[in-house]
């Protein structure tokens, strides 16, 4: 039996087209899947460890290989623990509207959370950067109010898929497969309904393979 994680960064619910895709993923891999544990975490209800002076203290306390002080532990001790629910599944599906051409700040606040040495990635002079989560794959769902696409005119403002792709390959996922959901504004709601089937059609086919 396997964990699939949904990881959750729209706000919206049930007007959300990125989270209307990813349920229809979901089911379309239940399908498939019965016996497998599928858990959502909800980025707008989760309780995220603050990125603050006493966890960055401790990172870099890490990295010198220096002692924690008590403070700083506790601040380590929740990142850990935020990364360990992360690592405990299998496969991952994230599901994200684009926020001023990026990420929505819950899902970049995540990120800095994870993205930690030891826990995601290693380093060496050798070597240099070496992604610690290896053999997992992840589908993206990417919603977007226009269209950029390598042939749109905006791929230069897109900062959500690269973004986000880079991240995941930092941390050493190779399997990464994007669904895509635009425009969801820019041409009406006609064309946001069609856009939005699209994706769907997408998803359920990645996921009948997951």
């Amino acid at each position: 039996m396997s964990k699939l994680l949904h990881i959750e960064a729209s706000p919206r619910k049930d007007r959300s087209s990125s989270i209307a895709v990813a349920q229809a993923f979901i089911e379309a891999y239940k399908a498939v899947n019965p016996a497998d544990e599928v858990e959502t975490l909800d980025l707008w209800s989760a309780d995220l460890p603050e990125f603050d002076g006493d966890t960055l203290n401790a990172k870099y306390r890490l990295l010198t290989g220096q002692e924690h002080t008590a403070e700083e532990a506790a601040a380590w001790a929740a990142v850990v623990k935020t990364f360990g629910h992360f690592n405990s599944a299998d496969k991952y599906l994230l599901s994200l509207p684009m926020w001023n051409f990026g990420l929505p700040y819950k899902l970049k606040h995540y990120l800095d959370v994870i993205i930690q040495p030891g826990l995601s990635f290693s380093f060496s002079p050798e070597t240099g950067y070496t992604g610690l989560i290896t053999g997992k794959p992840a589908a993206v769902v990417y919603s977007r109010g226009g269209a950029y696409g390598a042939d749109s005119g905006g791929a230069q403002m897109d900062f959500q898929k690269p973004y986000l792709e880079l991240a995941l390959g930092f941390m050493g996922f190779t399997d990464i497969r994007p669904i895509v959901v635009e425009p969801t504004l820019a041409r009406g709601p006609e064309g946001a309904a069609k856009a939005k089937a699209a994706a769907i059609g997408v998803a359920v086919q990645i996921a009948q393979a997951f």
